[in-house]
């Protein structure tokens, strides 16, 4: 990895020492996740309850800027100021570019549509089933790792070719054994385990960020 992307993790390690344990997991999640981005695929990403919030912060951390503004290639400036000079000037000034990422809890309709009529614990895996192609990554945030609805979608994800990255506890599970890697944060407690994944993924994206907007 180089350098500069390091700093990341080593300023993780020294305000979170607890997470040495799963230091070489998240460089490992970064490697693939900056595969997945380097080939312009796409992460889909899922949780239930706080983990639900979770995945909606990575999305926001990923689809906009972080800590830095994201501007516009100029060729993409040009192509918007082509098709309307007034509309394209504030799109140029304002868009920014995105990693892009979709949080599964977020569409209600469909979801509720599919429990009504189908199977609950199959919401999840329904949305990979339809959005995830080949090279694409599915980010699974558990706390347990044994969330049913979070296991369909890794499933479904793997059977279409796509990787898998598991966010759990401590404990070795059935999403862990699933996901082509797994950080699991060094406790047990759900909102222990939730305290520690928000520094872990924050640090994937500033890394994530730094990579391809830096």
């Amino acid at each position: 990895m180089e350098q500069k992307l390091m700093k990341h993790i080593n300023l993780l390690m020294e305000r979170y020492p607890v997470l040495e344990s799963c230091k070489n997991d998240i460089i490992a999640a970064f490697d693939l996740l900056d595969d997945v981005y380097s080939k312009e695929r796409k992460m889909l990403i899922c949780g239930n309850g706080g983990s639900a919030a979770d995945a909606e912060h990575v999305v926001g951390e990923l689809m906009k800027g972080f800590r830095y503004s994201r501007k516009l290639l100029s060729t993409e400036v040009d192509n918007l100021q082509k098709i309307d000079t007034e509309m394209g000037k504030v799109l140029a000034e304002n868009l920014q570019s995105a990693l892009p990422a979709i949080a599964l809890d977020g569409h209600p309709a469909l979801s509720t549509a599919y429990m009504n009529d189908c199977e609950p614990l199959l919401c999840f895996a329904q949305q990979v089933n339809g959005l995830g192609r080949q090279g694409d990554v599915l980010f699974g945030i558990s706390t347990s790792g044994t969330s049913k609805n979070v296991l369909y979608a890794a499933v479904t994800a793997k059977s279409k070719g796509m990787k898998v990255v598991g966010l759990t506890g401590a404990k070795d599970s059935k999403l862990s054994a699933l996901a082509d890697i797994c950080i699991k944060v060094p406790e047990t407690e759900t909102y222990m385990v939730q305290e520690l994944h928000l520094p872990v993924y924050h640090c994937l994206c500033l890394m994530l960020e730094e990579k391809f907007f830096g």
